[in-house]
């Protein structure tokens, strides 16, 4: 207590030390000093006394608003109770009067339970039909209709349940019928067009030769990106005709029609198909390009010089433009020869001959064998591929499993397709060949019987 007394006179004492210079620089004599010091003493007094009155007011505001605000507080827990009971008697009353509800509605109950569930499935089928491309905003109204009967306080009406019924009616009679109306149309390329749509039933929607597809999210009816190959022009003259009967491809297949039309179409075609077999594929197409020429040129080749041997049959002089021509001529020019000697003569020039007649025959019969070879190769690969799809991602999805093991046998097919005709492109050409030989041999075992005979 002593020390903090004692801090006290010294702060006092400093504050007197500090202010006296600050008077004394303005104070002409000790007497001027003293009044300055004691007219700032009374200064001091006042403006502290004024701060206390304020302080004081300012307390007795305070005093008064948590006064008032204690009011406030015990009035809104009076009006608080008065509320929490009002909602008793509120829900008391309710009670009774849903009880009351009830009981005067009866059988209807069940029959607006029905009704709701009757509602909810044709709206759902509303949706979801392709008839809503041509009336839309047929569902807002069973929308309103389900939320009527599912509510407290409204109850459908007479006319409602009639509408519904209607509704119903409606979507069966457009089933039956071929209508064509107009309306926006989104294009494959992104654009709008205004165009003339005809609506087969609840099945397809054609438009200028195409087949369209409505979503039901969006209620847009736009051209499917692939057009089914081979039924446009009968959807083109179905548009074009005014009445009688018209033959067009429909599918009706799926819960609302076009189900199968549009699993067609995602079907890929034979060049999608080709382009399966990758780089596999792609040689085994060269080898089969590499056979079919190679066929063609032999084939033209040896049917001319079939016509040239024929041509030589029918003539006794030799003509070394054909290879008969020049197997006579060896045996012409050795006239002298014994039997022996003439028939290895000739068995040589025929010898000669067979390599130019037999060409590329080999290399058809090698691409006939290797080509399945090549098809089986790019079948394993496609399956180790397949199965390190299936090694990182799971065999969860089948049709992703099926995807790749159709792609892998693609190349087994190419192999097939091209080993087939190469295997009957091979026995034409060397048929054709061994016509030839055999007639070359057969001439000149004559020859040689001649020349026996002639001794």
């Amino acid at each position: 207590m002593k020390n903090k007394f004692a801090n006290i006179i010294a702060a006092f004492v400093a504050t007197f030390m500090f202010s006296v210079p600050a008077l004394a620089q303005d104070a002409k004599s000790l007497d001027e000093l003293l009044q300055m010091i004691e007219s700032s003493a009374i200064s001091d007094s006042a403006e502290s006394k004024k701060r206390e009155s304020a302080f004081k007011s300012d307390q007795r505001n305070q005093a008064n608003a948590l006064k008032s605000a204690e009011n406030t507080r015990t009035a809104e827990e009076r009006r608080s109770d008065r509320l929490e009971q009002t909602i008793r008697d509120n829900d008391i009353q309710i009670t009774k009067l849903k009880e009351q509800r009830d009981k005067r509605l009866g059988s209807l109950k069940e029959l607006f339970g029905h009704l709701t569930g009757a509602a909810g499935d044709i709206r759902e089928n509303i949706k979801q039909s392709i008839v809503s491309a041509q009336l839309a905003d047929r569902d807002v109204f069973l929308s309103e209709l389900i939320e009527k009967m599912s509510s407290d306080t409204r109850l459908p009406s007479i006319e409602d349940i009639e509408k519904l019924w209607f509704e119903q009616q409606r979507e069966m009679v457009e089933s039956s019928r071929v209508v064509k109306f107009n309306r926006s149309v989104l294009m494959a390329n992104g654009e709008q067009a205004e165009m003339e749509v005809v609506r087969v039933g609840t099945y397809n929607l054609l438009a200028d030769g195409m087949y369209l597809e409505y979503s039901p999210e969006t209620g847009l009816v736009s051209e499917l990106a692939r057009q089914p190959s081979g039924h446009q022009s009968s959807a083109a003259a179905l548009q074009a005709a005014t009445s009688g009967f018209t033959k067009v491809g429909l599918d009706p297949s799926g819960p609302f029609g076009g189900g199968l039309l549009r699993a067609l179409i995602n079907a890929p075609t034979l060049v999608e198909r080709w382009h399966f077999g990758g780089i596999v594929g792609y040689v085994i197409t060269g080898v089969f390009v590499v056979a079919i020429l190679l066929a063609l040129w032999r084939f033209i080749v040896l049917s001319g010089m079939s016509r040239k041997v024929d041509s030589q049959l029918a003539t006794n002089t030799s003509d070394t433009n054909n290879p008969l021509g020049r197997v006579l001529q060896v045996a012409l020019d050795n006239p002298g020869l014994d039997a022996e000697s003439l028939e290895l003569k000739l068995h040589e020039a025929v010898l000669k001959e067979r390599p130019s007649i037999e060409s590329g025959l080999n290399l058809l019969k090698v691409i006939s064998m290797v080509a399945p070879l090549m098809g089986l190769l790019g079948t394993v690969t496609g399956m180790i591929i397949t199965f390190q799809m299936i090694t990182l991602f799971g065999a969860g999805d089948p049709k992703a499993m099926a995807g790749g093991i159709s792609q892998a046998l693609i190349t087994t097919v190419l192999g097939l397709v091209v080993a087939i005709p190469t295997v009957l492109m091979h026995t034409l050409v060397n048929g054709k060949a061994q016509r030839i030989l055999h007639v070359l041999e057969e001439q000149s075992a004559g020859i040689v019987a001649g020349s026996v005979e002639g001794r």
